[in-house]
């Protein structure tokens, strides 16, 4: 990938998150010479892929440096503390990119003061390449930035822009948190098998692929799910049995409404 930038891409935090984005970053090949990693004290494989790769390693921001890009991926709850002493490396060419649910654009311009900058919602997936990102820019961002970022996001999946901050709560409801509901599908349904009569353990296994298989069946398919749904569902059959329970009007659908509206109140409330 080229990379074209003001300054070096500084990365802010080296756990999960900040890790699977400096890999994919290095992968797609981005010299790690453009790379400053600040983290006081990295897991000791990232560590051995920042000193690998050439990519430069603070464990706080070094005096005079200005980021082409600022990328914040550390814990929300550590945001009031990070955020002042990075002020310095904000410059006018600068864009600040924030993957930390729930910190607001006002919350990091009231420490890095104003400048062009994009909140991120990624999910975990990302770690494996498989993610999906939802964004959003503020005005100060450039068509140039906006790629720029969009490429720095895209190495662990799809990024999808949406049109308004508060549009961040309901992608933090959906796809942020969504992997937990999917591994929660698998928990379900193994504990249903497991009540079928199937051994615990195999009905994890069972449940288990099913639901990556599935996923990888939707991944590469041109069909939407809908579809893919039809497709092996029989009439009168065993899945239109299941079916009619899962879609029922106390089915599925209104639980994941009340979960996804409790999950995009509780991301309104930690942005405060």
């Amino acid at each position: 990938m080229v990379v074209h930038a003001s300054g070096p891409i500084v990365l802010i935090g080296a756990g999960n998150m900040g890790g699977a984005m400096l890999a994919g970053w290095l992968k797609s090949g981005i010299s790690g010479a453009d790379l400053l990693v600040i983290d006081p004290g990295p897991p000791a494989a990232m560590a051995k892929l920042i000193a690998d790769s050439g990519a430069r390693h603070e464990t706080a921001a070094p005096a005079g440096l200005k980021a082409g890009v600022l990328f914040l991926a550390v814990k929300p709850q550590m945001m009031p503390a990070v955020l002042p002493p990075l002020k310095g490396l904000v410059g006018p060419e600068t864009v600040v990119v924030s993957v930390a649910a729930g910190t607001t654009l006002s919350f990091m311009q009231s420490h890095l003061g104003d400048a062009a900058m994009v909140r991120a919602m990624p999910n975990t997936p990302a770690m494996i390449g498989r993610g999906v990102t939802g964004a959003f820019a503020n005005g100060e961002v450039s068509s140039a930035q906006r790629d720029l970022v969009h490429n720095l996001l895209k190495v662990s999946g799809p990024v999808e822009w949406v049109e308004t901050e508060a549009d961040i709560d309901a992608v933090t409801a959906v796809s942020g948190s969504g992997p937990a509901y999917v591994f929660y599908l698998v928990e379900c349904m193994a504990e249903a098998g497991r009540k079928a009569g199937l051994p615990a353990d195999l009905a994890m296994r069972l449940a288990r692929e099913t639901v990556a298989g599935a996923g990888e069946l939707l991944h590469q398919s041109p069909d939407d799910a809908s579809r893919l749904r039809q497709n092996v569902t029989s009439p009168g059959g065993t899945t239109a049995a299941a079916l009619n329970i899962l879609m029922a009007d106390d089915g599925m659908q209104p639980l994941f409404d009340k979960a996804i509206a409790a999950a995009r109140k509780r991301a309104e409330e930690l942005a405060g």
